[in-house]
């Protein structure tokens, strides 16, 4: 857990620093590297001197701009003695404009992705820059901290004392992608868990303790409240409930149908309190006791989805036998009499 945050791209310099404290957080838009006219053009010259002097132009265009990312790093780090300076360019940084960067102990990453830079401002403060032009110490954000590591082949950065204090990043390290991708759905399926405990701080018995209640409230009061084809629709809808208590049992190693029995019964002989199904002796137990329980918002939203879901199956049903019904004979196919 870093308690900041975590850039996956680190410096493309040697002799850049790797470890950088009270740290001024430059986030940049702007090309740092020669680029090439987007119409076509040609440079013509008679001799070498042009030539050169056609290389120094071209270069004093981008060097311009560095020199003035560098005077503002040595006026705001001579008005703040002890900081120093990271930059995060979202386009290119070429090798001169690196070193020229490297030799005044500035941190220069570039290319960096979009979610980055929008993270860096979030967290850190300042603002995006688009142009070198006008640069004050407001469009800076800050950190306590700036450090890299590299991580098998790749290059971090970690920013951890953002000025926010609100951020936080979770690295997840693994042997292989399979590992990591189940560590990050656990990760993500408790952080879901935690947010909907806050967002509806309601729980239920679990360990398949609700399914078994509402199969025998549905069965025994539901069922005999309605008449006709509707009795039919209310035991399917009960028998389909038990599909967690079943599922459970089936992934511990246990007989479906005793398993279910087993409940069923001490739940009838004491409707008081919900029973749920132990899952290393195949038992009943009371869940609540043990400190076993499911979100309330998280069972609300299981059944309504399969209800709908499974409606929308069987209108399919009902629409593509309508149409086949409907559809008009073709006098050129032989019938199944002839």
């Amino acid at each position: 857990l870093v308690r900041g945050l975590v850039l996956d791209h680190g410096g493309r310099h040697p002799d850049m620093p790797r470890r950088l404290e009270k740290v001024w957080i430059m986030t940049l838009n702007v090309s740092l590297e020669y680029e090439k006219s987007e119409v076509t053009s040609n440079f013509l010259y008679k001799d070498a001197k042009e030539r050169e002097n056609m290389v120094v132009a071209e270069r004093k265009f981008t060097d311009d701009k560095v020199r003035q990312i560098i005077e503002f790093k040595k006026q705001v780090c001579a008005d703040n003695p002890g900081t120093t300076m990271l930059i995060c360019n979202q386009k290119g940084i070429d090798p001169p404009s690196l070193d020229m960067l490297a030799k005044e102990g500035i941190l220069g990453l570039r290319r960096a992705k979009r979610r980055n830079m929008e993270r860096l401002t979030l967290a850190c403060g300042g603002m995006q820059i688009n142009s070198v032009e006008e640069l004050s110490q407001d469009m800076l954000g800050f950190a306590d901290l700036v450090y890299q590591e590299t991580l098998g082949e790749d290059a971090f950065t970690f920013v951890e004392g953002v000025k926010a204090g609100k951020s936080c990043t979770i690295l997840v390290k693994g042997q292989n992608p399979h590992s990591i991708a189940q560590v990050k759905d656990a990760i993500r399926d408790g952080l879901r868990s935690v947010k909907n405990a806050i967002d509806f701080p309601k729980l239920v018995a679990g360990a398949g303790a609700l399914e078994i209640a509402a199969h025998k409230h549905l069965t025994s009061v539901v069922k005999d409240s309605v008449n006709g084809r509707a009795k039919l629709g209310v035991q399917a809808f009960a028998d389909a409930l038990l599909i967690i208590p079943k599922a459970l049992a089936e992934n511990s190693g246990f007989d479906l149908q005793d398993t279910i029995i087993k409940l069923q019964e001490a739940y009838q002989r004491d409707p008081t309190n919900p029973v749920g199904l132990d899952v290393v002796s195949g038992e009943p137990i009371h869940p609540e006791k043990l400190g076993i329980w499911d979100g309330l918002l998280v069972k609300k939203s299981v059944m309504h989805l399969s209800t709908v879901l499974a409606s929308q199956l069987l209108l399919v049903d009902e629409m593509m036998r309508a149409g086949r019904g409907s559809r008009p004979k073709d006098p050129n196919m032989a019938s199944m009499e002839d």
